[in-house]
């Protein structure tokens, strides 16, 4: 049986490191350190990956296991005179999915801690805010931070445009549902990270090489995995990722994780896939199969540009992405078990 209390405050550790895509220096030390203190064989390459390399018997092959560390957010477009932020979205966010509330603005020299704002509601038509309480959905375009900073205070910080801004951890702190479930912003993709600090525990002398990859800027592009699999010859790549759960899809939320098909880049190896399935059988884990729409990965996305042969995603039924997300712990643990299986046995 798991251990869901431990991995709960593995995955609250690294959702509390703000990565927002481009800016993941916190997130980065953290890993650095964690992969340092497990022995493993650890580096960060010049497109920001943080890869952790376990040798296999026979190194003529290899086999990567992704898992992004960016995060979604919003980056400084302008700053106006009174100190307010406009802000745009960076990779899948909206505006009405966080709210009005606390985000930490990243500074150059400092993170600050602001509120997003709409506006307010005890208005009439001549308050451009009432549209949104009436006619039209919220865009950034609607949304500012309020800061209540001078000019000075924000150059100080070293906030400008181009600066990342996310939710703020005052809101971050993951939240335990019925016990089985975890509930918070960004498991997208911390809980993946959390399975491959899982892995580099398991995984001892497999019969290829593994690389485990914690990749940079998924959110806009896949950049960082693209970037290794131009440079580094693979076998195969799986990516670790939530699954969104929607009527339209045809698995279940539970402890059963999800093996892709096919996402809209494209079709996924089915070769691969079959090994996976073969895998979470020996490790006598139950796997959900599907096919999904607006959504990609490392492995769809790093297949269709031909950097690699054969890729799969690999990942755990989750309600609400890219937003307040829940996912069962069961299906996080079970994905670690999978691959541990897969990689001992290919």
């Amino acid at each position: 049986m798991p251990n869901f209390d431990a991995l709960f405050n593995a995955i609250a550790e690294l959702v509390l490191c703000h990565s927002p895509s481009g800016a993941e220096q916190e997130i980065d030390r953290a890993l650095l350190e964690k992969f340092q203190t497990l022995g493993v064989e650890t580096w960060q390459d010049q497109a920001g990956n943080i890869i952790a390399k376990i040798p296999g018997q026979n190194s003529d092959s290899a086999i990567a296991i992704t898992a992004h560390k960016d995060e979604i957010g919003t980056i400084v477009k302008r700053i106006g005179e009174d100190g307010t932020l406009e802000v745009r979205r960076l990779g899948g966010s909206f505006p009405w999915v966080y709210g009005e509330g606390v985000m930490d603005i990243i500074g150059d020299r400092a993170t600050i801690s602001r509120i997003l704002s709409f506006g307010s509601r005890h208005v009439s038509h001549e308050s451009p805010q009432q549209a949104q309480e009436l006619e039209k959905p919220l865009f950034w375009e609607d949304a500012w931070v309020e800061t209540k900073c001078t000019a000075t205070e924000l150059e100080t910080a070293g906030v400008r445009p181009g600066t990342r801004v996310v939710v703020g951890k005052h809101r971050k702190q993951p939240f335990r549902l019925n016990q089985n479930y975890i509930a918070g912003y960004t498991l997208d993709n911390k809980a993946s990270l959390a399975i491959i600090l899982d892995l580099a525990q398991q995984i001892k002398q497999p019969p290829q090489d593994i690389y485990l990859i914690a990749s940079a800027k998924e959110e806009v592009g896949s950049i960082g995995a693209l970037y290794f699999t131009q440079n580094q010859r693979l076998d195969g790549l799986i990516a670790l990722e939530i699954i969104p759960l929607a009527g339209e899809y045809s698995f279940q939320p539970g402890e059963a994780p999800v093996l892709l098909s096919q996402d809209k880049y494209g079709l996924y190896d089915e070769g691969l896939n079959g090994e996976i399935a073969t895998a979470a059988e020996t490790a006598n884990v139950s796997l959900q199969r599907t096919i999904i729409d607006g959504f990609g990965s490392d492995g769809s996305i790093a297949m269709k540009m031909g950097h690699v042969s054969r890729a799969a995603c690999l990942g755990f039924p989750t309600d609400n992405t890219h937003g307040y997300e829940i996912a069962h712990l069961g299906a996080i643990a079970n994905c670690p078990q999978i691959l541990a299986s897969y990689a001992s046995s290919v």
